[in-house]
């Protein structure tokens, strides 16, 4: 997807004005509430007009002030799925799972409605009532509805935001699966990082109705390690697990991680704070941490007062973070080979 943006809106004492050209398929829109992200959704879709500027989507106009085109939202094709589900009561699942299928031309059905139920998980709840389903439930039903219209480009506003942590990160498995299966462009809106990494390729950084930046958002991330109070948050994709008494071991590239989380031992993503990982110069002779790792260090990065460490142990990345007086004392440079030091406590199952 190739987008040509150039807007500007004034809602009444708020002023958002952005310009930007990008190519990609995995979008992120990233800022604090009251940044513009919320409203260059509704500008792209059409739910509010633009005072002046121009929206182009591979090479279709949009919306153009000089030319005075400004297309209505039903032939924009752009779907929209809300931090609300917004499905309707009165139908059920499946009714509203084919709401828009239906209302589109045969031509432009190029997804199969039982193909994305399998995806989406919602065999089972079909007959259902909407009013009957789980916060989840109804989000993955508003996605499906969503993408069954077939549009050209999905915006989702927040969508995970409403819901606990748990829930949430049980979501985004779907989520990926989707975009992945059906290869439909998203713009995904969120002020979580942890959502940035895990749902898209490149973000647009917006604050007080400006652009800021256009990184990544691994980059991101990064850069604000210094100023958050969770540090760098490592996500670690773990295969299947072997018992070690009350404690998993889960592998990890060409080694394993040994961790006290709860759970069925199931392969998923963990997350590790850069804080809860300690480095030494040398395998120390005694610890109560479970995982001690031989670690090569590959870069050194600064995020305001702390100085991020990326390594490579074992063919995985991992980043660690230490103030500046540990780069000395450490002897930190590319190339050194160092123990990083973490407790079995210090991981957490996103899903």
């Amino acid at each position: 997807m190739k987008m040509d943006v150039s807007l500007c809106k004034t809602l009444g004492n708020f002023r958002f004005a952005t310009e930007f050209a990008l190519e990609g398929s995995r979008i992120g829109i990233f800022g604090p509430s009251g940044s513009g992200k919320s409203t260059l959704m509704h500008l792209l879709a059409g739910l509010h007009k633009p005072d002046q500027g121009s929206i182009r989507i591979d090479g279709e106009t949009l919306f153009d002030d000089t030319q005075r085109i400004s297309l209505s939202p039903e032939k924009r094709r752009i779907g929209v799925v809300f931090q609300q589900a917004h499905l309707f009561p009165h139908m059920g699942v499946r009714q509203n799972l084919l709401y828009g299928y239906r209302r589109i031309p045969k031509r432009q059905r190029k997804i199969d409605p039982q193909a994305l139920i399998a995806v989406l998980g919602l065999e089972s709840l079909l007959g259902r009532n909407v009013t009957s389903l789980s916060g989840g439930e109804r989000q993955r039903v508003a996605l499906g509805r969503t993408v069954l219209s077939c549009p050209r480009l999905i915006l989702m506003d927040e969508p995970l935001n409403g819901l606990d942590e748990g829930l949430k990160y049980q979501i985004i498995p779907y989520l990926k699966r989707v975009f992945d299966e059906f290869d439909i462009p998203l713009l995904f809106i969120s002020h979580s990082l942890n959502e940035m990494r895990l749902m898209t390729d490149e973000v647009l950084e917006f604050q007080a109705g400006q652009l800021i930046g256009h990184t990544t958002a691994e980059d991101l991330a990064r850069r604000r390690m210094g100023n958050s109070q969770v540090g760098y948050i490592n996500l670690l994709p773990l295969g299947e697990y072997r018992q070690i008494g009350d404690l998993h071991a889960y592998s990890w590239g060409n080694q394993e991680l040994v961790l006290s989380v709860s759970g069925e031992g199931a392969a998923g993503m963990f997350e590790l704070s850069s804080k809860d990982i300690t480095l030494f110069k040398r395998h120390p002779e005694a610890s109560s941490a479970r995982n001690l790792l031989r670690c090569r260090v590959t870069k050194l990065f600064g995020a305001g007062n702390r100085v991020g460490v990326e390594m490579e142990c074992g063919g995985q990345p991992l980043v660690a973070q230490v103030v500046g007086e540990a780069v000395d004392d450490l002897g930190l440079v590319p190339g050194r080979e160092l123990v990083a030091v973490i407790k079995a406590s210090a991981f957490r199952r996103l899903y």
